[in-house]
């Protein structure tokens, strides 16, 4: 028996959470396709993240509770806590290590910078003068300060991609940067252009506490199980077709 066990026709886990059978997961409610859309009135979401952290819900027998925070607030509720942990577009970057242990990746980007339709930037030398925003204290961000002449813009809040936008759209920005897969299909909208892809291979984890080594474990055995079976990568590919699948290499069994 492993972390789910068997008894006649139920299924029982026996990993342990803040609530019995509950992995309580915090994230914005944001529409930021395919990752995630907004949630709907039951509080459920469709796009890869929900997906994968529904299949690696399933291997420990849990039943998935999303939390929607404020972007700021999440890494300190799961230290806190508050939740079990954070599945939401965390790169694995030294100043969220700080605040908990982050699992194997269950993906990996690139960034990419966006801009206004029309706008001739394609590289970075381009955006000298320009007002650049990104998601404060995240990969993105520590991209855009390399940027030499352009200014950087911190974002934060429950909708922080979308404000991000909002204000590229009207101009209080002249540019923003986001991992690539939220942000090449933006490209093709009316709106936006994207200017270029730095290839940063930004690796994406699920955040834990750093007082439940325990909770750590179980979820990288569960993402190394979905990996090694192949249902990641069919997730992966339902979502994003245009991406290659990067995991096969990247998660041991």
């Amino acid at each position: 028996m492993g972390p789910r066990d068997v008894l006649g026709d139920h299924s029982v886990s026996r990993v342990e959470t803040l609530s019995a059978g509950i992995l309580r997961l915090a994230c914005i409610d944001s529409e930021a396709p395919p990752l995630f859309n907004l949630a709907d009135d039951h509080g459920n979401r469709r796009g890869y993240e929900p997906e994968a952290a529904e299949l690696v819900a399933s291997v420990l027998g849990l039943r998935i509770e999303w939390t929607y925070l404020d972007w700021d607030d999440m890494l300190p509720a799961v230290r806190d806590h508050r939740v079990d942990a954070v599945w939401c577009g965390q790169g694995i970057i030294p100043e969220r290590q700080a605040v908990v242990n982050f699992t194997d990746p269950y993906a990996v980007f690139d960034e990419t910078v966006l801009v206004r339709k029309g706008d001739p930037a394609r590289s970075p030398e381009d955006l000298v003068g320009y007002k650049v925003a990104a998601i404060e204290g995240s990969a993105n961000m520590k991209l855009a300060v390399t940027f030499e002449g352009a200014e950087p813009v911190a974002f934060n809040g429950a909708d922080v991609f979308g404000e991000m936008l909002a204000a590229l759209r009207n101009g209080e920005v002249d540019a923003m940067v986001d991992d690539d897969v939220v942000t090449v299909p933006l490209g093709e909208e009316p709106a936006y252009d994207v200017a270029f892809t730095h290839p940063t291979g930004n690796r994406w984890g699920i955040g834990v506490a750093k007082d439940n080594p325990f909770l750590l474990a179980e979820l990288n055995a569960a993402l190394a199980t979905v990996v090694a079976d192949g249902r990641l990568e069919r997730v992966w590919t339902k979502w994003m077709p245009h991406l290659p699948y990067p995991l096969a290499a990247e998660v041991a069994v």
